[in-house]
């Protein structure tokens, strides 16, 4: 069973940014997620981008088990309700979308689980609070810019905010957003390099992660 979405959501607060990846490889997805607990990220978002999705969520879920209890492991990319069901019994901690469904809020309601839905609107941001999710993942970031959060966080003072996409790994652009208000940042090939990755440099991986994670430190 999932854990509770307060303490899921505390994680997300900590942690400040969010990794986002996935690779069709199990291996690979193994070295990526090592990786980011070992710099000290203790929240990853593995997303349901190919065939090999299932399989390798599973895999990765049992290193997680095996030696990161303390990670947090979610599946983002989840459009529909029965695939966040499928996930959250496979033992994921807590399911993102791209895209605000109800139908994906009854699922993870059912499931017990946390339910990330992506907004771009403040609609779909009312929508996303109606069907009980505490924090919504603002999709695209590079679009919307945090002076959307600004904007919109007087409408919605209990709703907790989480931009993807566009965040850089510096110290400059995430405090943009963190003082625009957002609880934290997801990144992708922004901050797992596909160069690194694709050449298998794990070293120079986690170098670059390491120093993303001092970064993340100076705003707590």
């Amino acid at each position: 069973m999932a854990a509770a979405a307060a303490t899921i959501i505390a994680a997300f607060e900590q942690s400040k940014a969010i990794p986002v990846f996935y690779h069709e490889d199990a291996e690979v997805c193994k070295q990526v997620l090592q990786a980011c607990y070992n710099a000290g990220l203790r929240v990853f978002e593995f997303t349901n981008r190919g065939e090999q999705a299932k399989r390798n969520f599973a895999i990765m879920w049992e290193l997680k088990k095996a030696t990161m209890p303390d990670m947090y492991l979610g599946i983002g990319t989840i459009k529909n309700g029965a695939d966040a069901k499928e996930f959250a019994k496979m033992g994921a901690d807590f399911i993102v979308s791209p895209i605000t469904e109800p139908g994906i809020a009854v699922a993870c309601r059912e499931e017990n689980i946390l339910w990330i839905p992506g907004c771009m609107t403040p609609t779909e941001i009312a929508v996303a609070e109606n069907n009980g999710a505490p924090l919504a993942k603002l999709f695209p970031g590079n679009v919307l810019g945090p002076g959307f959060v600004k904007a919109i966080k007087p409408l919605f003072p209990k709703m907790k905010f989480m931009p993807t996409g566009g965040v850089e790994p510096t110290k400059e652009s995430i405090k943009s957003w963190l003082d625009a208000g957002v609880v934290c940042v997801g990144m992708g090939s922004n901050l797992l390099n596909k160069e690194l990755i694709d050449k298998k440099d794990w070293t120079g991986l986690g170098r670059q992660l390491s120093e993303v994670a001092e970064i993340l430190k100076s705003f707590k």
